[in-house]
């Protein structure tokens, strides 16, 4: 099978060349879970790309092979939304939510409310990540201001970022990954995923203000937040939101849709293009890249396979409701929820919406188990300790979970009852 990747007479034999690669695939992905490879600085994305190098240079996969490999449609979606996403972040509106949020007069059950929706919806426009990036800091010198412990007000942050996210196909780098590989329609996913989303908002609610009652306040720091918005970037934005939208309402596939809002979100009067690309996570960028090619040469050995076809012969369908959701919360909790995605459509290449569906909801919300569970909830931690408030795993596990489960039976529940998963 390898040989399909690689062409180089110099090549060592086939058992021995698949053995480099399982041992490149579990390298790189004992370093997802980690964080890092120890004793090294290399982070996740570096490992990545160490991985792709070293297939490379052993000749496991050839050059046009590897690029073959790259889902480039889906880096383009990735590319332009982070652009939109950098010109809200530009005209202020992220803080601007924040301080109102902060500042709003109403006690801490509803302000903990306003913060579970405020940050669901911009999730599910603007991806978790960046939302959380650009709103936690902010946050946290609001409610410190007010006397008020920020750690469940970050854990809401985290949750409702996540749960939000999985509403749509744009809310989350897998969900993204999953919509341009099962090149799924924006508006249906929108219907199956949506409803389960927002219930999990009112559960990351609940959950959060029955684990903290009784335990909101601490002594005032700091003063007041004001921050600057800048209306004229906020409309070009908001406008450019809109327009995505309608195009993805239309015939035009969606990674060109997503590349002609983020060429026109290149043009200001103010910011200068390579301020603009600047704010592009570039690292995210070249750590999919990196994975792609690491997975493909997995799939290549036809290991993947035969445990599913091994798992099928036992009575363990990988459609099985049970089993997806063993594997989504396993997966996320410990190499992330995007390699794990990437891994399960190399694996079941064939899935129909039904179970790419339930592959979004549950990866996703399986992310809200523990602080290592998603991207978002470590940029929530570590912007947090930037600022002194420090999170700690502990205390995030002790919402975590109880919302985590709770989310993953409603989902199930919505999924076998619809007919996206098979019933029992």
């Amino acid at each position: 099978m390898l040989a399909r990747l690689a062409t180089s007479p110099a090549l060592p034999d086939a058992p021995r060349l698949t053995l480099f690669v399982v041992l490149v695939f579990v390298a790189v992905y004992v370093g997802m879970a980690l964080g890092r490879w120890p004793g090294l600085g290399l982070d996740r994305t570096g490992i990545a790309l160490i991985g792709g190098i070293g297939l490379g240079l052993a000749g496991a996969v050839t050059p046009d092979a590897a690029l073959a490999a790259i889902d480039f449609p889906t880096l383009f979606v990735l590319f332009g939304l982070m652009i939109l996403s950098a010109r809200f972040a530009e005209s202020g509106f992220y803080d601007w939510c924040v301080a109102r949020i902060a500042a709003a007069r109403t006690g801490p059950a509803a302000l903990l409310a306003l913060t579970v929706g405020v940050t669901g919806v911009l999730a599910a426009v603007l991806s978790n990540d960046v939302v959380v990036f650009a709103m936690t800091p902010l946050l946290c010198l609001g409610l410190q201001a007010r006397g008020l412990d920020p750690r469940p007000f970050l854990i809401a942050l985290a949750g409702a970022a996540n749960a939000g996210s999985a509403a749509t196909m744009i809310g989350n780098p897998q969900n993204i990954l999953i919509g341009q590989s099962g090149r799924l329609d924006f508006f249906d996913f929108l219907l199956a995923c949506g409803p389960p989303a927002l219930a999990s908002l009112a559960i990351v609610h609940v959950t959060v203000l029955l684990v903290w009652r009784g335990r909101w306040f601490v002594a005032s720091e700091g003063g007041p937040v004001a921050p600057r918005i800048d209306r004229a970037e906020l409309a070009w934005a908001g406008l450019a939101t809109l327009a995505l939208l309608a195009l993805f309402a239309s015939p035009l596939p969606q990674a060109e849709s997503v590349l002609i809002i983020g060429g026109l979100m290149l043009l200001s009067r103010n910011l200068a293009t390579r301020t603009i690309l600047g704010l592009v996570d570039w690292s995210l960028l070249v750590l999919f890249a990196g994975l792609f090619v690491v997975t493909a040469a997995f799939s290549e050995t036809g290991l993947p396979a035969a445990a599913v076809g091994w798992l099928a012969a036992n009575g363990l369908p990988i459609a099985d409701p049970l089993v997806l959701t063993t594997l989504a919360v396993g997966g996320s909790n410990t190499v992330g929820n995007v390699p794990a995605v990437m891994l399960f459509l190399r694996v079941v290449p064939d899935a129909g919406p039904g179970l790419l569906y339930a592959l979004a909801l549950l990866s996703t919300l399986a992310g809200n188990l523990l602080l290592v569970g998603s991207l978002a909830n470590i940029i929530v931690a570590e912007r947090a300790a930037a600022v002194g408030v420090r999170l700690s795993f502990r205390t995030h596990a002790a919402c975590g979970i109880p919302m985590t489960l709770a989310s993953l039976v409603l989902a199930l529940l919505w999924l076998v009852g619809l007919g996206y998963l098979p019933g029992p």
